[in-house]
């Protein structure tokens, strides 16, 4: 059963979320928050394994709300949900450590998934959103050029793992276009994140982008 927190300043919003995902097998609302500093608060006491987080809230928003929940270690996933697809918004929210983020009028059936997706470890863009971030990446340009020292650690086959997981694929994508077992594709992405000392799928994400190792379009 994966245990949700829903973290949203209106009340009809946290409602419906809540009676929408508690129909979905597997899925069990376990608390709500109005804002950040409740969110925060209520990650601690309820230990859900995923977070509903809106971006825009009262005394602490879902950005601010998100890196204390991350810096905390609390193992809870957080998938951003808003209304907002602003580039701004996507590439705080993934620096911030959010494992996925999602417009707010995604369907019933997109949300439950969303859900299982980020609870599973994987990353979780939109399509629209998964285009702004890849845009914003081309204006600003890799940040850094192949310097991180743990680099040189990656093989020639988790490099290749590494620059598929940037765009955007999921294990089973990866296995089809490797023509390799699903598990094995799972194998090589735990070895390329404790490689590079990274937390999950998306730090891996931002990181191929900044570092130059991918290229959007390429």
């Amino acid at each position: 059963m994966i245990r949700v927190l829903i973290a949203d300043d209106q009340a009809m919003v946290r409602e419906g979320f809540s009676v929408l995902l508690g129909a979905m097998p597997g899925i069990e609302v376990v608390g709500e928050a109005e804002d950040g500093v409740e969110a925060v608060a209520q990650v601690a006491a309820l230990r859900p394994d995923v977070v509903l987080m809106d971006v825009r809230m009262p005394r602490m928003n879902g950005l601010d709300a998100t890196r204390e929940i991350v810096a905390a270690d609390s193992g809870a996933k957080v998938l951003i949900l808003t209304t907002y697809d602003l580039d701004e918004y996507v590439y705080r929210a993934l620096r911030a450590g959010a494992s996925g983020f999602l417009l707010k009028d995604a369907s019933a059936e997109r949300l439950a998934d969303g859900v299982r997706v980020v609870a599973g470890g994987e990353a979780l863009l939109a399509p629209t959103v998964t285009r702004r971030l890849l845009a914003e990446f081309s204006r600003l340009g890799p940040s850094r050029t192949r310097t991180h020292e743990r680099i040189k650690d990656l093989t020639e086959r988790e490099n290749e793992v590494l620059a598929l997981v940037a765009q955007g694929l999921s294990n089973s994508e990866i296995a089809a276009r490797l023509v390799v077992a699903e598990s094995t594709v799972k194998t090589h992405v735990g070895r390329v994140l404790v490689k590079l000392g990274l937390r999950d799928r998306t730090q891996a994400v931002v990181f191929a982008y900044e570092e130059g190792l991918v290229t959007p379009g390429g």
